[in-house]
């Protein structure tokens, strides 16, 4: 039988669900041109636009992957998450950016990097990924029950607000007659919880707040991601008076976090009502604020961030662990974020695309504008050139906060994994539990279990 091709069209198997392509991309293995299935056929780039974890879905076998650890060296993670951290809470949350912490990596922060890891790990396992569902795009499970149900017992933390996400993109009216999954236009994107745990308060050493970020699963995300031009942050959002530069970030990424409809609110406004409401409730107690994400999470994370400094002054440690986020903005958002006090962590693993993109990084704090001599002063107005042809394009972009850099190549167990791999959440919580230095990336101990799912 000869399949074709046809877009944003759903492709039924006999033992599989629909699925549609924007978010179940992934590299496949090589196999014979006979066999080949629809998805071969797709332009490379798209197969690096935010894979979800799709092994259940794959039409083709696809190699499984399931980092585990020995017992000791499972044990020992497990120790350092849980031990009193009360007295360098701060430390941890990046009061002090993390300096002598990153390299070698702290036990404790490896700790708690890992902790609110599995809080996004939780935001993904409790999303309706399914489109013939009729929940899709929703929360599986009841406030009180996500926890338990996404394999995360024991938290010390309640949810009090579920989050979701609009996009603003303009549906053409040809739209109604596609399927209804295709268009969804407001999903769950994730929640948020407060430490309630009297036990946990002491041992972290103040109560914290969790607001946790899926990454990328519907079509309309998808596309806000292609959306890579900058746009001028809303008023509100500036800080006037930093540089000659406005601060501007990714257009598709302000799009999610502002967006909203009659009966929707947009992603900001859930944010910041339920920040008052906890900030009345607990202003009188320690408190942090810590935004985590991956992927798209991780830019939203970062943008709440900036948000939240700038609305509530005097504000709390607001903090965010970012694992494999995209860029999000320009020098100018670089420089008021820092100016603000938000302190963010990225988890970076260097063969991972998706933390190379959108578009290109020129640091502006080393553009010379001072005469030079000979082959020196021209090679620096290239430099020059160079910078205001990308920032005319609206694709110069600016790293944030301090980096944890890993690697897959570190790990004797991730050789020869695709391009989706070096991507997902399991990836990098695997990175930082055996990451040790940058003299001794990776841990001797640790065990990689390999099985393949046909």
């Amino acid at each position: 039988m000869k399949l074709t091709i046809r877009p944003s069209s759903l492709v039924p198997t006999p033992k599989h669900k629909a699925t549609f392509t924007c978010y179940t991309l992934t590299q496949l293995p090589i196999v014979n041109p006979n066999q080949m299935t629809f998805t071969h056929n797709l332009p490379n780039w798209q197969q690096l636009l935010n894979p979800v974890d799709i092994r259940s879905l794959a039409l083709t076998p696809i190699t499984s992957i399931t980092t585990t650890t020995t017992t000791s060296t499972a044990a020992s993670s497990a120790a350092a998450a849980k031990q009193p951290i009360r007295k360098n809470w701060m430390e941890y949350q990046g009061f002090n950016n993390w300096e002598g912490l990153l390299d070698p990596l702290d036990a404790n922060l490896r700790g708690e990097i890992i902790r609110y890891g599995q809080f996004v790990d939780a935001a993904y396992k409790a999303f309706d990924f399914d489109p013939d569902s009729h929940s899709y795009a929703t929360c599986k499970y009841s406030k009180a029950s996500l926890f338990e149900n996404s394999g995360l017992p024991g938290t010390g933390y309640r949810i009090t607000k579920n989050l979701r996400a609009t996009s603003g993109i303009k549906l053409p009216s040809w739209i109604e007659k596609a399927p209804s999954w295709v268009a969804t236009q407001s999903s769950w994107i994730g929640y948020m919880a407060v430490c309630q745990d009297k036990e946990e308060i002491a041992r972290l050493g103040r109560r914290d707040v969790v607001i946790a970020f899926r990454g990328t699963a519907t079509c309309l995300e998808w596309l806000e991601n292609l959306r890579a031009t900058l746009t001028q942050l809303p008023s509100v959002l500036n800080n006037s008076g930093l540089d000659n530069c406005e601060p501007m970030v990714e257009s598709g990424f302000l799009s999610l976090y502002t967006s909203g409809t009659d009966l929707i609110p947009s992603l900001q406004q859930m944010v910041r009502q339920e920040i008052a409401r906890l900030l009345q409730s607990y202003g009188d107690e320690p408190l942090s604020i810590t935004f985590t994400g991956h992927s798209l999470g991780a830019a939203l994370a970062t943008l709440a961030a900036c948000d939240i400094k700038t609305t509530f002054n005097p504000s709390p440690l607001v903090t965010v662990m970012s694992f494999a986020g995209p860029r999000v903005g320009n020098s100018s958002f670089r420089r008021n974020l820092d100016k603000k006090g938000a302190k963010v962590l990225r988890i970076v693993n260097s063969d991972d695309v998706i933390t190379k993109i959108p578009g290109f990084v020129i640091d502006d704090n080393e553009r010379r504008h001072k005469a030079c001599d000979g082959g020196f002063r021209k090679a620096v107005e290239f430099q020059n050139w160079i910078q205001k042809k990308v920032e005319d394009t609206q694709l110069s972009y600016a790293e944030v906060g301090k980096e944890l850099r890993l690697s897959s190549k570190d790990s004797p167990y991730l050789m020869g994994t695709n391009v989706s791999t070096c991507h997902e959440l399991s990836t990098y919580l695997h990175l930082v539990d055996n990451f040790q230095s940058s003299k001794c990336p990776f841990k001797a101990t640790a065990k990689r279990l390999f099985s393949k799912k046909h």
